[in-house]
């Protein structure tokens, strides 16, 4: 594969860790790209923070500037904004360039949960023609001059009557967008049934001047070899299907740049992830909240291995590093990547009514900025 350019930034592999709440923070990102250099000889992709809103980190929430943690080797680091307002869009985005907190900006237009969309965020803006155009150049404008690109992440629309990714990807790439990625599925279907690549297909049609990224069900790297044949994308974004599979990316590395394949690792390797798991939690969040963190992440890791009720339970409930270790220390090393653990993981949920402000769907170029929509600091 060819590097992916985004802007300033040139990949080694079209791949990008897609952001995650309570997911793509300094610990996970680490362990990621320690992975893929271990397995793969490369630290290649952009692996993105999880998401904080514009508004929290201009006033500098103490949770949101403790998200914003970059690894001391970590680059480009990659930030996320969750943003409504053109104007906390620009003093976010110029404290970023100000105080040198970032390599890459993305926009968060995408997200589908209901307490964001109900109150014209997320998902919802993009059908705000104006106003997501706004958005986005008060972004672009306040990283002129710098190697700061900005890019957008959205959804197909609202739902099967309201698509929005064809204008948005046309102002996004218009307004100066460095790159455009679209998650295949509308809000209205969540993470249900499967992803339309079609519609990225249509959107790389679409947008011919930057990079068109695609997303949604890459579970494994055919995945996103098969993506990128179908659709012409230029490059591929991962999100639920690195849940317990850290490893994932180096993975996607050797598949697309051509080189050996890593082999999956045995339960053994996996237990000595999980270990260096907890370990770069305890060391962001401290002990206690790093091992509340890494329960869900021991469900995801033991997907598909054997383990007794007691032992599942225990895990289930771990409270220190050394309760960590014990349990890990009863797992059969020998036992190999099973079957059962490939394919979809992580959050599917059912389709269902996008909540909507009230008259969020009369007037599309209606500039009024969505009212409350982004008063939530990004660690509620």
């Amino acid at each position: 594969m060819s590097p992916l350019r985004i802007g300033s930034l040139e990949l080694g592999s079209p791949v990008v860790l897609a952001p995650m709440a309570g997911i793509t923070n300094v610990a996970f990102r680490t362990l990621c790209r320690e992975l893929e250099l271990e397995r793969a000889g490369s630290t290649s992709g952009l692996y993105v923070c999880e998401m904080v809103t514009a508004r929290a980190l201009v006033e500098r929430h103490p949770v949101t500037m403790h998200m914003t943690t970059f690894g001391p080797t970590e680059t480009p680091r990659s930030l996320q904004l969750y943003t409504v307002d053109p104007e906390i869009t620009y003093e976010a985005a110029k404290m970023i360039v100000d105080e040198n907190l970032a390599d890459h900006i993305d926009m968060n237009f995408g997200c589908p949960v209901p307490k964001v969309t109900r109150k014209g965020g997320g998902s919802a803006l993009p059908y705000k023609r104006r106003l997501f155009g706004q958005i986005v150049a008060a972004a672009v404008k306040a990283t002129e001059g710098t190697d700061i690109p900005v890019t957008v992440k959205m959804r197909v629309g609202i739902d099967a009557e309201h698509h929005t990714h064809l204008d948005a990807g046309r102002i996004a790439a218009a307004e100066g967008a460095a790159a455009v990625a679209l998650h295949g599925r509308t809000a209205a279907q969540r993470y249900s049934g499967q992803a339309d690549w079609s519609e990225i297909a249509r959107l790389k049609e679409h947008v011919t001047d930057v990079p068109v990224l695609g997303n949604g069900d890459i579970f494994a790297a055919e995945d996103a070899e098969k993506m990128m044949s179908e659709t012409g994308c230029d490059g591929v974004v991962v999100g639920r299907g690195c849940l317990g599979r850290p490893w994932l990316f180096a993975e996607l590395s050797a598949a697309l740049n051509g080189t050996e394949m890593p082999v999956a690792p045995n339960l053994g390797e996996v237990a000595a992830i999980m270990m260096r798991h907890g370990r770069l939690l305890a060391d962001h969040h401290g002990e206690d909240k790093g091992m509340r963190e890494m329960r869900k992440h021991i469900a995801w890791y033991m997907r598909g291995f054997p383990a007794g009720s007691e032992l599942r339970n225990g895990m289930a409930r771990v409270s220190s590093l050394a309760e960590l270790e014990g349990f890990l220390d009863q797992l059969d090393p020998t036992v190999p990547f099973p079957k059962d653990a490939e394919g979809p993981r992580g959050r599917q949920g059912s389709p269902g009514t996008v909540a909507l402000p009230d008259g969020w769907l009369d007037d599309p170029e209606d500039t009024l900025v969505p009212a409350g929509a982004d008063v939530m600091h990004s660690g509620g």
